[in-house]
Order: structure tokens, then sequence, then C-alpha cells
């Protein structure tokens, strides 16, 4: 819902099938084009797995699909080009209507900055917030159009009564604005965190407790890019899912992230400020919860759109006549950026690495399974997504409308943005510990002489920022993968480094340096670790002590 005006809303569909078709033709000839060299530095000893695997990664992150925005006339070629890949390597459409699609329809929405406003409120003077250098509002969940509330500095803002811990509790938040750091105590698992910060979850807290918004700060340590990039991505529309049970809120909630730089204006009278509150988050002691001196006062004015982009879905039956009708998932998504401000003259966020590398290895695992010709005894679901950039939208819509039968999805293994910058000597696991899909993994990165270590950065929220989570929250055991570091590492500052300059910005594009040896290595790994899954007696199930077990559906443990 728009504030200030009524929305405008202009439908846009799936497109004309001769469109269509003109770009499938179009997608064969930049294959046989797109198989030359990679970067110079990287094509000795990649072999032809890591050169073909390129191939797929240069036509996704191409400029001429425009940062594959979901919705987008780029993101349908993409989801075209995918589409003929799967049928060329054997797998059969998966999707809707006979097809690999699974068309998903979305809510787009604008926030527009230049005619919204906000402003702290002390002793009746207003002090203004500046749109961008301090404060970026939502353009996810629907806005109010108005907001005029009290401040109340709560902590982490974690509502986790299950585990002994609610930074909610015995605090009136009726009518409130909430305020909180990112992050979390170091007693509680970054797993059990992330899921506490997750939109629905943090969301339904909130609105149960009577909250008129919230307003979070990053933690600098936590930050993946710096806040003059994150006021650029702040330009681009958020998506919902337009079917309203699938969203996170129900009606509006105010939204919005403070730049640390600027926290203290609002901490400004309360006795504390973000210095003291990081350095106590760092010690891993308690934060404290108190009435902030200001309250909040503005109003938000939005636009409304409405597009449609579809899964991708293919499937390889499985042998085992028992097992056939159970579904492993292999899942990356598809969708970028789009076109943004423009960062050194370049508008386009190719997206190679986030995620056309994971669809890539999609299509190269595909191609291996019909190259071997031996089927697993369970079927394998490949599932190429839309909208993951703006909430894993696409991965919510399949998991709640699954193409197969719901009780029949007993695994999911997510490719998203693995980072084959270096060579492959340790794999980070998001969800390791938590079902015996954590143990299949081990099992295979011992066999490839990868070392499988839990994720080393829990605040970064990964485990609930890619597609994976979608499946937990319907209880069927997940994993997500990256390429791991030893601490101190050059490997470590190297990804480090790539965060800052290439993470949702156009230099994640084609002409960025890749190990291609190691991506493929990466690629056979997760090959056989689908196989392993795909071919045991059992059904994976969740480790008696997981807190996300009570998800688990009838026969799914």
């Amino acid at each position: 819902m728009t504030t200030g005006t009524q929305p405008t809303v202009k439908a846009r569909s799936w497109g004309a099938a001769g469109t269509l078709a003109a770009l499938a033709l179009l997608g064969a000839g930049y294959m046989a084009r797109a198989a030359g060299a990679p970067p110079a530095a990287e094509a000795g000893g990649a072999g032809e797995a890591g050169r073909r695997w390129w191939a797929h990664v240069r036509y996704l992150a191409d400029d001429k699909l425009e940062g594959r925005l979901t919705g987008s006339a780029g993101y349908r070629q993409a989801a075209q080009y995918v589409a003929d890949r799967f049928r060329e390597h054997g797998l059969a459409p998966a999707g809707t209507d006979g097809g690999y699609f699974q068309p998903v329809r979305f809510e787009v929405q604008q926030v527009v900055a230049a005619a919204s406003r906000l402003a702290l409120v002390r002793r009746g003077r207003e002090e203004p917030l500046a749109l961008g250098p301090d404060v970026l509002l939502g353009s996810r969940g629907p806005q109010p159009p108005t907001v005029d509330a009290p401040l109340v500095f709560v902590g982490y803002a974690l509502h986790l009564p299950e585990a002994g811990y609610d930074d909610l509790a015995g605090q009136d938040l009726r009518g409130k604005i909430v305020v909180y750091v990112n992050g979390g105590p170091p007693n509680l698992s970054g797993a059990l965190k992330a899921h506490a910060r997750a939109g629905a979850e943090f969301a339904k807290a909130l609105q149960q407790a009577g909250a008129a918004g919230y307003i979070g700060i990053p933690n600098p340590r936590s930050m993946d890019i710096p806040w003059a990039r994150m006021m650029l991505a702040a330009s681009q529309p958020g998506m919902r899912l337009a079917e309203s049970a699938l969203q996170d809120t129900r009606g509006p909630l105010f939204t919005a992230i403070c730049n640390p730089a600027a926290a203290d204006k609002l901490l400004a009278g309360s006795g504390h400020s973000l210095a003291e509150l990081l350095a106590l988050a760092g010690a891993g002691k308690p934060l404290p919860r108190f009435a902030l001196a200001a309250s909040l006062r503005g109003k938000v004015v939005t636009r409304l759109d409405r597009v449609e982009a579809p899964n991708v879905v293919g499937v390889l039956p499985g042998a085992d006549p028992a097992l056939r009708q159970q579904y492993v998932v292999l899942s990356a998504h598809l969708d970028h950026l789009g076109v943004g401000e423009p960062i050194r003259g370049d508008r386009i966020y190719n997206g190679a690495m986030d995620n056309a590398s994971g669809v890539a290895s999609l299509i190269e695992i595909a191609r291996a399974l019909a190259a071997g010709g031996k089927k697993p005894r369970r079927s394998l679901l490949f599932l190429a997504l839309c909208g993951e950039e703006k909430g894993l939208l696409g991965s919510r819509w399949f998991a709640a409308h699954p193409t197969v039968p719901a009780s029949a999805l007993v695994a999911d293994l997510n490719i998203d943005m693995f980072l084959p910058l270096y060579p492959l000597r340790y794999l980070t696991v998001l969800g390791v510990e938590e079902s015996t899909l954590g143990d299949d993994a081990r099992a295979a990165g011992a066999a490839a002489g990868v070392e499988v270590v839990p994720d080393r950065f829990p605040d970064r929220n990964l485990f609930v920022r890619s597609d994976q989570y979608s499946f937990i929250r319907k209880g069927i055991p997940a994993l997500a993968f990256s390429f791991g570091e030893a601490p101190g590492s050059p490997e470590e500052r190297m990804k480090k480094d790539w965060l800052t300059n290439r993470y949702h910005a156009p230099s994640d594009d084609a002409d960025q340096p890749v190990d291609l040896a190691a991506a493929a290595k990466f690629n056979r790994l997760m090959l056989a670790l689908a196989l392993r899954v795909a071919d045991e007696d059992a059904r994976p199930t969740w480790k008696q002590a997981s807190f996300f077990r009570r998800f688990a559906q009838p026969g799914g443990k």
C-alpha cells in the first residue's frame, strides 16, 4: 500500500512465446562464443570442467541481461537459458502446466525518498534526519503513510523465549518504534540469532507486542558493504509476494536502518552512546534496554507496481521404485539486482558470483549426471529461483506451493555465492550442526580432501539470507555452502576485500579473477553430496537438539 497518493499499478506478464523462442536462439549462439578462455591469470590448470562452468557464468552475467532483476526482460532471458540447459542435459520439466517454469507474482514497492521525510522530536523541536546519509527506509513491507511515535532501545531486539532469551520481555512497546543493534549474545548459535532476525519472525514478534515499527543499527564489524554503497542500493525497489498470506507483515510496519555513524543522534540524551553499546556487544556482555529521549516523526511516500517472474524447475527421476517419489532439491537463485545507481560509471549489477555462479553449478551438475548415465535412487529436483535478492521470495513461494508433493521433499542443498576465489581447502556449511545432512557434508568433504567448517561470522545472519531458509521453515533439512578460510589467512583478507568492493556492486562481473579449478572441484563435491543423500536408505532427519526440528512435518522428523 502506498502513502500520500493512490498506488500506480501496472501488470507485466511473462511475455510471448515467440519472444522466448528468439531468446533461446540467442542463448544458444552465445554459448558458442562464451566457451572461450577465462581471465588469463586463471586459465592454467582449470580444465574443461572449469571452463564449461565459466561459460555459463559469462552468459548469465553478460551486460545484455542487465543484471537479471526479477520480473525484467533480462531475467526472463536468463530463465529461458537455464530451462534450455536443463532440457539439454536430460532433466524433465517439473514446473507448472508441463513446462520448466513456475510463475510467481510480486508486488513491487518503490520508496520515494524525495517526497518522504523523517525527524527526531525533542522538547517539541524537530531535528531532521537525512534520508540516505543518516537513515534508509525499508522498501519490502508496507510502510505507514505517517509516523509519530516514541523511541525505545531494546538491545538486540531478539525474541527467542524457547531458547531462554527475549529482549522484548517486560517491555511496553505499544505504539513505539523499537531501536536495536544487530547481532546477539554469544551463547546463542548464529543460526538461532539469524532465525529470530528473519523478516517474518521479527515482524510477527514486534506486531504482537504492539510496536509501530523498528530502526536497526548495523554493527560495523558485521557489515558486508560500506554505508555509501547501501545508500546507492536504497534507490532500488523492494518486492513482496502478491499472496498476502506469504508476506512478512500483517498491515503496515515502519521499517528503517540507521547509519552507525549517525546512531548517536538517536541515542542523544539517553546517557548511552553507540561506542558503549558496541563495546558491550564485543565483550559478549548484555545490552541495556532504555527509553530514548526523542520521538520519531515523519511521512513515507511509496509507489506500487506488479511483476511476474518464474522459478525454473527440472527433475532427474530416481531409479529406485521405493524412493523415486522422494526428492532431493539442488537450488540456486537466478536473479540479481538489475540496473542501479552507477559506481565508477557502471550501472549494471551483473551478479556473476551472486549468483550466476550457483546456477552455473546446477547446470554442470546436471550435465555430469547425464554424462555418467547412472541415476540416483531418489529423484533430484533442480531449482533456479527468482526473487532471492528481494527476500527469498521465489523459494518461499516454491516451499509453500511446491510442484511435487510437499511431503516428498526430503532435503535442500543450496548454492549461493560460494566464491571460488582461491583453492578449495575449507568449506563453510550453514546448518551443518542442525541435521544429518551435516554428517553427509562432512563425509563428502573428507572424501574430496576438504574440511567442513561452521560459519565463523554468525552475526552476518547468513543462515537466513539465502534460499535454504525457506525450506527449513517448512521442516525440510537444508544446507548452504561457501568457500571457507583459515583465520587471519590471505584467503580471509581476499574474501573480505571481495565483500567490500564487489558484493552487490557492478564489479561483480565476468572480468574478476576466479579460480576455475576450485570451482570445478566444488561442483564435483556438490554432485557427490547430492548422490550420497539421494542414495541413502533413510531420508535426512533433524538432530534432536536442533531448534529447527520444531518445523518438521509428519514423516519428516
